[in-house]
């Protein structure tokens, strides 16, 4: 995508390890946005553990951008967040292309420019990422319940981004 291609438009940029459980949240999500109508500004983009590809991605002139990942902020399994990161969230694994989360992400992108647009998390508490040398697949009965949750708030904050602007949640 050029950056024409993307000015004005939401990207929803979707995270995960499909080896690793619940952190596959992101990419199921992808998928069930890609079947869905979205507002005709809304990229849906499956990310996975891409992390270089989505760091240069945030740099380009978007509206808005939506990163959608398994997040553990200590809540219930299946717990969504809509969350809003500061211009200071930095994480010191910022340059692993395989281990990636939000903060992780937005310290990379930082560091190559400025990111202009807006930038929003949808999370998803995880349950079970699988063992640490061998992984999982099959998202948790949790988060499996949390996707289309997760589907149907990202589509009223589409809609509400593309009809506000993109102003502050």
């Amino acid at each position: 995508m050029t950056t024409t291609d993307c000015e004005g438009k939401i990207l929803i940029a979707c995270i995960g390890n499909i080896f690793l459980g619940d952190d596959a949240f992101g990419v199921q999500v992808a998928r069930e946005l890609w079947v869905m109508e979205l507002p005709e500004d809304a990229v849906v983009v499956d990310y996975g553990i891409r992390s270089f590809d989505l760091a240069y991605a945030l740099l380009e002139p978007w509206r808005a951008i939506i990163l959608v990942d398994a997040i553990a902020c200590g809540r219930a399994p299946g717990s969504l967040y809509l969350l809003q990161p500061d211009a200071d969230t930095e994480n010191s694994a910022g340059l692993n292309p395989h281990a990636i989360g939000p903060a992780d992400v937005l310290a990379m992108a930082r560091s190559l420019g400025p990111l202009t647009a807006p930038i929003y998390i949808v999370g998803c508490e995880p349950q079970d990422l699988g063992e640490e040398l061998e992984g999982r697949i099959g998202l948790s009965p949790a988060v499996v319940a949390a996707v289309p949750r997760a589907v149907a708030m990202i589509e009223r904050f589409v809609e509400r981004l593309s009809k506000a602007g993109a102003v502050a949640a």
